[in-house]
């Protein structure tokens, strides 16, 4: 299957100085909707603080930190970073970004965050699932864009290609 959105990982690179991100250190993530794809900028703390305000571009912001050579990729992320990227997708009806919502939204459930309580059907005959946030019952709809199984797997991979940290 084609990619929907060309995603650029991580670099290492903190996007404003140029300078590598070493081992250890702490950076600032930030995700950015340019129109065709989504773009990851990484900084280093300083040059994030010395900003003083988050880009209007930002899509999603979150903090993370290098691992060392030796040690494992976190495969982990922030259960609000996922949140704040789901509730940031709503009203979108471009493909990609339906199928990264809904993706997202099996994620949320697989952690139990967010809880399936039934589906109807929109005006473009779409199947909607109505949906709720488990701790505090906010409601929510996602399209179900009919994804199949390959095609679920290959937008669980570009996300991870977007929240995975620099090597």
């Amino acid at each position: 299957m084609a990619r929907d959105y060309d995603i650029a990982e991580s670099s290492g690179v903190c996007s404003q100085c140029r300078r590598q991100l070493a081992a250890g250190e702490e950076y600032v993530a930030v995700l950015v909707d340019r129109g065709e794809l989504f773009g990851r900028d990484d900084f280093c703390t300083a040059c994030w603080e010395a900003a003083q305000a988050q880009p209007k571009e930002a899509f999603c912001v979150w903090r993370g930190r290098v691992p060392a050579p030796t040690e494992p990729k976190s495969r982990t992320v922030d259960n609000q970073v996922l949140i704040e990227f789901f509730n940031k997708l709503d009203g979108f009806s471009e493909p990609a970004k339906v199928n990264f919502r809904f993706v997202l939204a099996l994620m949320l459930m697989r952690k139990r965050l967010l809880v399936h309580e039934g589906s109807s059907s929109d005006e473009a005959g779409r199947d909607v699932w109505k949906m709720v946030f488990r701790h505090d019952r906010t409601p929510v709809e996602v399209i179900h864009p009919e994804l199949d199984e390959a095609m679920i797997a290959e937008v669980t991979a570009q996300l991870g290609a977007i929240l995975e940290g620099p090597t």
